[in-house]
């Protein structure tokens, strides 16, 4: 015996409501860039310090999704527009507080602007800076707070898709200055086959970007509020029961 027909309808539009609340539920999407030895891509594999650590707070709540390397660029804009995008390793600053969902610290950070020790260029300030070729990242914290300061890209500054480019900018002599967080720079240098402390100056610390809560990882906006609370709750397990501190301690 057939349905009634209002029946029949009603439970039409329950299917379709169903179905359309599944396909808005994008699943958990993970993107980074390569910015080691924090982040960055090994023998085909994702890895470094913060990946261990969005993999160990994964592995706390229960779930698996695969990481994205891409230009930081495009994962800064999936962050910023799409459902259920997890970024990191993500500087969290004033200009972006109400971007994102802030899940918590995942790694300290020291930024600095660098010139070359056989090139050196001495800066008492940041305003020193203007009127040197300064070698960026597109849409890093770097380059945003430069920008921020009234620096101009293809102007004073060169943009780059990848951190690498720019310690071949300064090596070539395309830039005088390159601004970068520490431990991406010595990593470079190093993978250089060179020996920071002789090849790099530091012409200038910025104690606005630098800090030991300095690199987070965030949710998009449109992600849900339970995602969220659960890896903030996770981060913070690892962080009391020693995970956290052995996995900087491995790569610092």
């Amino acid at each position: 015996m057939g349905l009634p027909l209002n029946r029949l309808l009603m439970w039409g539009v329950l299917m379709f409501l169903a179905a359309g609340a599944c396909a808005a539920e994008a699943p958990l999407r993970i993107v980074t860039e390569e910015l080691p030895p924090y982040n960055m891509t090994q023998n085909g594999r994702v890895t470094g310090m913060s990946t261990e650590v969005v993999q160990a707070v994964l592995k706390e709540v229960g779930l698996d999704a695969p990481i994205q390397p891409m230009p930081w660029a495009r994962a800064y804009e999936l962050a910023l527009n799409e459902s259920n995008v997890l970024i990191y390793s993500i500087v969290r600053t004033p200009a972006r507080e109400s971007l994102f969902q802030w899940v918590g610290t995942i790694g300290p950070t020291q930024w600095y602007i660098y010139s070359l020790a056989d090139r050196p260029v001495k800066l008492a300030s940041l305003a020193d800076a203007h009127g040197h070729q300064i070698a960026t990242v597109n849409q890093d914290v770097g380059e945003q707070y430069l920008v921020s300061k009234g620096f101009r890209i293809g102007e004073e500054l060169q943009s780059s898709t990848k951190y690498e480019h720019n310690y071949r900018k300064l090596k070539v002599d395309h830039v005088e200055l390159w601004i970068s967080n520490e431990l991406n720079a010595l990593y470079l240098t190093r993978q250089n086959g060179e020996d920071p402390d002789k090849v790099l100056i530091r012409s200038l610390p910025l104690p606005e970007l630098s800090s030991t809560d300095g690199l987070n990882m965030a949710f998009s906006r449109k992600t849900p509020t339970e995602t969220v609370e659960k890896f903030r709750v996770g981060l913070e397990t690892i962080r009391r029961n020693g995970v956290y501190d052995a996995i900087l301690r491995k790569w610092l």
